[in-house]
């Protein structure tokens, strides 16, 4: 299984805990997703922030329009600077996303990283290089994009 990463730092100009109030609160996820994924969350979240064990399933049109079940796992937490998700039930062989945040002067400097694999071996890795990579490239471009009308930029 070819494993691949994708890494994000943005600087926002929040403190780490109004970033951690942000993200932890898995229904700011919508803000932040291009309208065109259809994403929703189905789970019953009651607007408590994630915890170590929290399962969360969302409905999400990846590719094509096509609505599809994505259930994750959220683990590692260590409130306000780290906590993973990991997909499993969707459309990788594996996700893990950890969300990082580190205070930054003027704020805080927000990393993802994406540890992901498709499945279906040769033709996963052929889907990969033709549509997938430039799929998250363009989710995670929104994803900034949406961050900085949320919450401006850090000016140095």
């Amino acid at each position: 299984m070819k494993v691949y990463t994708l890494r994000r730092q943005q600087q926002l100009p929040i403190s780490a805990e109004g970033a951690w109030a942000f993200f932890s609160s898995a229904g700011n996820l919508a803000k932040i997703t291009p309208p065109e994924m259809g994403f929703s969350i189905v789970s019953a979240l009651n607007e408590e922030p994630v915890y170590s064990g929290m399962l969360i399933e969302y409905r999400v049109k990846p590719l094509l329009g096509i609505s599809m079940k994505w259930v994750t796992e959220i683990t590692g937490v260590d409130a306000p600077h780290v906590f993973t998700d990991r997909q499993l039930k969707g459309p990788y062989a594996l996700w893990e996303h950890t969300h990082r945040f580190e205070r930054v002067k003027g704020g805080v400097e927000m990393t993802d990283e994406v540890k992901y694999a498709l499945p279906l071996g040769w033709l996963g890795r052929f889907a990969h290089v033709l549509v997938v990579k430039n799929k998250l490239k363009q989710i995670f471009d929104f994803r900034t994009e949406a961050l900085e009308k949320l919450f401006g930029e850090i000016n140095e």
